[in-house]
């Protein structure tokens, strides 16, 4: 006697053969279907709320930065109110004179000055933030993080001074190793340069520990256990993969030193020439009748600099966000 076969329902045979008609969906099938079916009013929802909490931000951003960027390109184009002819008239004669000359120079000598404190710093800055990322001492690291986080903001009129201090024309520093005699001197482009490093150095160590302490320990154990030596791992596995977040601490650098002015003014005043100090001789008068607005032209030229430098950044921000996640 034999049995005959159980009837297999459409939609199982279908399933296990791989074709064929699926059958009707039964009630569980179609409340699972429900339930993994996309909700775009509700996505809509989370995301206008996102709006909501990034407005403030965004209005501040407009405010702080939009307006007066605005300001600055429409007034670099016009006439100055002191102009004979009552100001507000289109005008290229402000950006034409602030490439030329004084104000050339100057923009040129705050490029170098930019350039050359940021490699420095970023070059002594990323092992002594290695050190810190890899230390086993958290007295160690808290101490280093602090003393950066403190050093990183001190400038102005205290820094210049306490630099005049130590390594002027009668510093301590100078007098007890005759600097002097060696044709050092601290108020020159190298002078400059060493008191902006004071600051610049600290700010890559804060910038730049987050990324070294997002490196994986199982990249470097797996380049050592194929023969790699710390060199080649450094090579070919860490700086590919911190490149973008080198560059974007360069650009920190490379801003905070175009733009610092008080620390300059105070110590070095106009035997340096520097954008910044030109565009406060502007603003405090020490211009030609008529050409007022030339200190808005100047600022123009300063954000140009700055948007070219953030372009080379940018584009490589995702890689390392993708590999540091």
């Amino acid at each position: 006697m034999t049995t005959a076969p159980t009837p297999v329902p459409a939609s199982a045979s279908a399933a296990q053969s791989g074709g064929g008609d699926p059958g009707p969906a039964t009630p569980a099938t179609a409340s699972a279907r429900t339930a993994e079916a996309p909700r775009p009013a509700k996505s809509r929802a989370r995301g206008s709320r996102a709006w909501l909490a990034a407005l403030p931000l965004i209005l501040f951003f407009a405010i702080g930065f939009g307006l007066p960027a605005i300001a600055i390109a429409i007034g670099a184009f016009t006439t100055s109110t002191d102009a004979p002819d009552g100001g507000g008239t289109f005008t290229t004669d402000n950006i034409t004179g602030s490439l030329q000359g004084a104000y050339w120079t100057a923009l040129w000598g705050s490029v170098k000055l930019s350039l050359l404190t940021a490699l420095i710093a970023a070059a002594v800055g990323l092992p002594l933030a290695q050190a810190v990322a890899t230390s086993r001492f958290r007295v160690f690291r808290e101490a280093v993080m602090s003393a950066s986080g403190v050093l990183a903001n001190f400038g102005g009129v205290p820094l210049a001074f306490m630099f005049v201090a130590t390594l002027g024309n009668a510093g301590e520093v100078t007098k007890q190793f005759g600097l002097t005699k060696h044709g050092w001197s601290l108020y020159t482009f190298s002078g400059l340069s060493v008191v902006y490093l004071y600051f610049l150095v600290p700010l890559m160590v804060i910038t730049i520990t987050p990324a070294l302490e997002g490196l994986k320990v199982q990249w470097r154990e797996a380049a050592y256990n194929n023969g790699a030596t710390a060199l080649q791992y450094w090579r070919h596995v860490a700086l590919p993969v911190l490149l973008p977040s080198l560059l974007g601490g360069f650009v920190l650098l490379f801003g905070a030193s175009f733009a610092a002015y008080a620390t300059a003014e105070a110590m070095v005043g106009s035997s340096v020439p520097l954008i910044s100090m030109q565009i406060g001789d502007a603003l405090s008068g020490n211009v030609l009748v008529g050409q007022g607005n030339l200190a808005l032209a100047l600022g123009l030229d300063m954000i140009v600099v700055a948007c070219l430098v953030m372009a080379v950044y940018l584009p490589l921000q995702r890689r390392s966000a993708k590999w540091l996640a």
